[in-house]
């Protein structure tokens, strides 16, 4: 799937490109992971010193209600994003350190759709999130 470019779709639906929103829309677009709004700031003001943590806050608000992000939240009480379209994936979250690790399993995904098929439903999409903590080393067991 090729993922259009931020900027791309913020023209598409008609948006304004201001300078500032075309720094959030970099930092987005080349972020690997899922920041919330104080680390896209902090990313923001490294290109750009000039922009606040409102417009930061105004153009995710923005992004978000244009389709373009997608907001996650995982329990911790901070609201994450990324690319609405990102090529699917799942979420496993660590518990003890808070880090977010992608992963795409076809079995997940085959049963998902049997499960719905069974069910009597299409399906048309899924957000799957799964909360763990790193198993303890066998040898610390021994």
């Amino acid at each position: 799937m090729t993922v259009t470019k931020i900027l791309d779709r913020l023209e598409a639906r008609g948006l304004r490109v201001t300078g500032q929103r075309r720094v959030v829309a970099q930092v987005l677009q080349d972020s690997d992971d899922h920041p919330d709004v104080e680390e896209l700031f902090a990313r923001a003001q490294a290109i750009d010193a000039g922009i606040s943590i409102a417009t930061v806050y105004r153009t995710v608000k923005l992004f978000e209600e244009a389709g373009i992000l997608e907001k996650l939240e995982f329990g911790d009480g901070r609201a994450r994003y990324e690319d609405a379209e990102r090529q699917h994936h799942d979420h496993l979250i660590d518990l003890s350190s808070g880090k977010v690790i992608e992963f795409v399993d076809d079995e997940i995904e085959e049963l998902q759709e049997r499960i719905a098929r069974k069910l009597g439903y299409e399906l048309r999409g899924h957000r799957m999130e799964l909360y763990g903590v790193p198993l303890k080393s066998r040898k610390s067991e021994d």
